[in-house]
């Protein structure tokens, strides 16, 4: 099946053109792009032009072409460009490096204008092995195979390419995107998602600009085949300012770990780890069983096995059992030893290890479990050390599908990486909503509050406003009352009941404890007035050129089998807000216990947060005390998720210490930062959020002419198998006029594609109905658009089951499609329709659409209706 992707004419074009200068007066660069282009036969068609030579514009638009390369100077890139433009192409590739941002910028405005998809330009090139395609700088064209690769450093993309012949891989696309690009990350991994030739996707990046196409794409590639992702630049240079503890815990590499894991994708933190992940995901990773943490081994030796076992302790893998067959390990003792520990319930995956010993043929125990492989239920990894015969047998393994390794560690390693694997697409599969099921919070409490703050120029929330805020969203808080006096002081004290605690309560963004600010466990009222004066006395000799100083009183926490817990949020550009979870107390940045997720999150994904940090060894059964009430903590975290969705104009937040033990929790302390009006909306969009929530306000009734009701909502990850089940149900005609195509069942990669959306670049609204109370729901319709790369407009198709038929359904969907596509400011739908598909078309123009004839595609309609 072909990719109708936008892209395909760039990353898989069927005809190339070299716009270059006459033969002797060529640049070097051209010279040496004409050589790699034509190293090898290119299966389209490949023609080279003069861009000086002179001739009419219709003689020259004979050269129209898929892709256009442009091997010009620099001060010829935009003439060059436009005059691909004129001449009917439809990607242009600026090979090169060095361009500066207002010649990048330039070009990419031409290229828009013109309509072309452009690479460059400062990219290295691309190359297509399936098709001989090598319009590139990154040497030899590489073999083909089913890896993609895309890179942000040619360089890098180049040595890549290099080390993978040695670990006998092939590749289905290799992009390489430079600075300043026009056709960025995003665009190219939506296109490899679909991409039929592809099956694992290896992404190098340097830097982000904006996270939310990037995860959007990345998030929906991951969905459909392994995404390895090698991120170099781990810590941002200097030192970032904060003035909460979760600003100063939580750093922009951690951040990027966060993201990959709710996208789906995998990090690799070393190039040489990568082909080897790459190689073990390819083979395992789309297998229908999971692989956790659970490895047995198997080994002629113990050294080897003693190597593995310490590796994986060290990956977060489980050795669940240790064969040892020792020296004279022969084939049947490998092969019986591996069908024993296949049947292991603990075991998810086994590694065998053999040493190259004389009394242990390395042919002969390869070819055991080879023969042996059609039995095997879980993933089977090798690793046989050595030369010679060992690598001969990796050779054959390799080859019949099992990943076969040089050593232990790689072996080790490449498993984790499937494991983590497995472990985000569970994240991956996670779509919440920006509200939990929780009873709804004081929206317009709390940004009312924010909004005096903000009128007032301040930033920095008191303490008082901070519990505010956090009671606002129903979060259990110490009560804090503020203290003109000791007097007063002691009034409050009264009521709140001892013993009490005295705090610092100033603007200043000053830590309490820093500077003595804190007294705890006044038990009467003698002790809260001598407190009273003796704080202030602390906090001036501490901080003399303080001004703004103030005192709260708050009842004492009861903490016997309290565990002192920390939650925080940080916005980290690009990501935007960020969870922050973990142990707290004053010295909660000596403990750096600091796990990270991003917004929103549901009762799953605040469980994972929870099990990530250290200090949740501590919350089951501890010591004498009972476990904490593990439901109060997930909804807190839930809680502090719908601030960061509700509240874009939150920048830090600190809730430390939060106590929390058998009975529920309560957080004592509190410190908030906001953003100035210029940075941050004041209302909510989700603009804010790397993954944009689920729009559950969407949901919405359907009355149908025969008095059938349907339910109309956005779709969700789990709805593959409706969908799949609604294809199945369709009649052959419907079928075809859908899809154009005789299929009985979508594929895979559809499916993934159909159901795992963005709603913002991407929108699918589904009519769902139970034909009684206890039955299923099934799918009625489904409406859907996408986003055109121009970001105005968008494709749309339509699909209603035959027994839905003549209901209305289709220009209700049709209509609730338009108010979303309205509301995301698009200004035009555009679709396909077959000629013959006289109902669909009849719908649509009474919907307002116009029908014109396809120029491209005879057999079709192209309709377009004005938003």
């Amino acid at each position: 099946m072909d990719n109708h992707h936008p892209l395909r004419p760039l990353l898989a074009p069927r005809s190339v053109v070299l716009l270059t200068g006459p033969e002797g007066q060529r640049t070097p660069q051209a010279d040496r792009m004409l050589l790699q282009l034509k190293a090898q036969p290119f299966e389209g068609e490949l023609t080279v032009l003069d861009v000086g030579r002179s001739g009419t514009l219709a003689e020259l638009a004979r050269a129209r072409a898929d892709l256009a390369v442009l091997a010009l100077p620099p001060g010829e890139l935009c003439a060059g460009l436009e005059l691909a433009g004129r001449i009917g192409c439809r990607s242009v590739l600026i090979p090169g490096s060095g361009l500066d941002a207002a010649l990048a910028r330039q070009l990419r405005e031409l290229a828009a204008r013109a309509g072309l998809h452009l690479l460059g330009p400062n990219s290295s090139g691309l190359q297509n092995p399936r098709l001989g395609l090598n319009a590139s700088s990154l040497g030899p064209l590489a073999p083909a195979g089913g890896l993609a690769v895309l890179s942000q450093s040619g360089a890098l993309l180049a040595a890549l390419l290099e080390g993978a012949s040695a670990n006998g891989i092939g590749f289905s696309s290799v992009v390489a995107i430079g600075p300043y690009p026009a056709v960025d990350l995003a665009e190219c991994l939506m296109y490899l998602a679909s991409d039929p030739h592809t099956h694992s996707i290896v992404v190098h990046l340097e830097g982000l600009e904006a996270a939310r196409p990037f995860m959007s794409a990345l998030r929906l590639a991951a969905h459909a085949k392994p995404v390895l992702v090698l991120k170099t630049g781990r810590r941002q240079d200097g030192q970032r300012a904060a003035q909460t503890h979760s600003g100063v815990l939580a750093g922009r590499d951690e951040v990027f770990d966060a993201a990959l894991r709710r996208a789906g994708a995998v990090r690799v933190n070393a190039s040489a780890e990568l082909f080897a992940a790459a190689k073990c995901l390819g083979a395992l990773g789309r297998s229908g069983r999971p692989v956790e943490r659970g490895l047995a081994l198997v080994s002629n030796g113990g050294g080897p096995a003693v190597l593995a076992a310490d590796w994986a302790e060290r990956v977060g893998l489980r050795v669940t059992a240790l064969h040892d067959l020792a020296a004279e390990g022969s084939a049947e003792s490998y092969r019986e030893a591996v069908r024993a520990l296949q049947q292991r319930a603990d075991t998810d995956a086994v590694l065998a290890l053999h040493a190259p010993l004389p009394v242990s043929p390395a042919t002969d125990c390869a070819q055991a479990l080879l023969a042996l492989r059609p039995e095997l239920e879980k993933p089977l990894l090798v690793c046989w050390m050595g030369e010679g015969a060992s690598a001969e047998a990796r050779t054959q393994l390799g080859a019949a599908g099992i990943p076969s390794f040089r050593s232990p560690e790689a072996a080790v390693g490449a498993l984790a990486h499937v494991a983590a694997y497995h472990r985000n697409q569970h994240l991956l599969q996670q779509v919440p909503a920006p509200l939990s099921p929780l009873p709804p919070p004081d929206l317009a409490g709390a940004r009312l509050l924010i909004d005096t703050v903000l009128a007032q120029r301040r930033h920095l929330l008191s303490e008082m406003e901070s519990k505010a805020l956090l009671a606002a969203f129903r979060i259990p808080v110490t009560g804090t009352l503020q203290a003109r006096s000791a007097h007063e002081a002691m009034m409050i004290a009264a009521q709140l009941g001892y013993p009490v605690a005295l705090k610092l309560d100033s603007h200043s963004g000053v830590h309490k404890s820093d500077v003595d600010g804190v007294l705890l466990n006044l038990p009467d009222a003698l002790a809260v007035r001598d407190g009273f004066e003796r704080l202030l006395r602390q906090v001036q000799q501490a901080a003399p050129g303080l001004r703004d100083i103030g005192v709260t009183v708050q009842p004492m926490a009861a903490t016997r089998h309290a565990r002192e817990l920390h939650i925080g949020l940080i916005h980290e550009p690009p990501f935007g807000p960020v969870i922050v979870f973990g142990a707290g107390g004053t010295m909660v940045e000596l403990i750096d216990d600091c796990a990270m997720e991003l917004p929103p999150l549901n009762r799953f994904l605040a469980r994972q947060l929870i099990e990530r940090a250290r200090v949740a060894a501590t919350l089951g059964p501890w010591r004498g005390a009972p476990a904490i009430q593990m439901e109060a903590l997930e909804a807190l975290l839930m809680r502090v998720s719908e601030m960061a969705c509700e509240l874009p104009q939150l920048r830090e937040m600190d809730i430390n210490p939060v106590l929390a033990d058998d009975q529920g929790l309560v957080a004592v302390d509190a410190r908030i930062v906001l953003a100035t009006e210029a940075q941050a909306p004041l209302q909510p969009t989700y603009r804010h959020l790397a993954i944009r929530p689920f729009p559950a306000q969407l949901a919405q009734g359907l009355p149908l002419r025969d008095g059938r009701l349907c339910q109309l909502r956005a779709v969700q990850p789990d709805d593959a198998e409706r969908l799949q089940a609604l294809v199945a149900g369709l009649s052959p005609e419907s079928r075809y006029n859908r899809f154009a195509a005789t299929l009985t069942e979508l594929p895979p990669r559809l499916l993934a594609r159909f159901t795992l959306i963005d709603y913002e670049r991407e929108m699918a609204l589904l009519a769902l109905h139970r034909e009684g109370p206890e039955a299923p729901e099934q799918i009625a319709g489904v409406a859907r658009y996408t986003t055109h790369p121009d970001g105005r407009s968008a494709e749309f198709s339509l699909l209603v089951a035959d027994g839905f038929a003549g209901q209305g359904l289709g220009s209700r969907l049709m209509e609730a499609l338009f108010a979303v596509a309205r509301e995301q400011g698009l200004e035009r739908l555009d679709g396909l329709v077959l000629k013959h598909n006289q109902a669909m078309l009849k719908l649509v123009r009474a919907l307002g659409f116009s029908v014109e004839p396809c120029e491209d595609e005879p057999d079709f309609r192209m309709v377009r209706k004005r938003l």
